[in-house]
């Protein structure tokens, strides 16, 4: 494990809460925010539920992800202050897609805009 990101040891669900709390204050809802996250990674509900629930690290969540969606490059802009796209660590690369399409959702961009359609 790359030491260097704590976020890598973090567990999902430990930064999924403030993902809900984030969308919610937004006028979004848990659905949307599962469906985006299934979207990046493939996984079902019920898959996604076992690792919030077991609180899988960020590192085991994307290294296990079933189907990285391939459209994912396609997700681009700056989060943090980083343009995601000159992210060289590929871990750090897939936990920043994420922060972006959570951050789309609370923006209330539409879904098909979100999900690349």
């Amino acid at each position: 494990m790359n030491s260097s990101h704590r976020i890598y040891a973090m567990s999902v669900a430990s930064v999924y809460v403030h993902y809900v709390t984030k969308v919610e204050r937004k006028g979004r809802n848990t659905d949307e925010l599962n469906e985006v996250i299934r979207w990046l990674t493939g996984y079902s509900q019920a898959e996604l539920e076992g690792h919030l629930a077991d609180k899988t690290t960020f590192e085991a969540f994307f290294a296990q992800a079933p189907a990285l969606n391939p459209n994912r490059p396609l997700i681009k802009g700056v989060i943090c202050g980083v343009r995601i796209e000159e992210i060289e660590d590929p871990l750090m690369r897939e936990i920043r897609y994420m922060d972006k399409l959570v951050d789309e959702l609370a923006k209330g961009r539409p879904m098909e805009k979100i999900l690349r359609a």
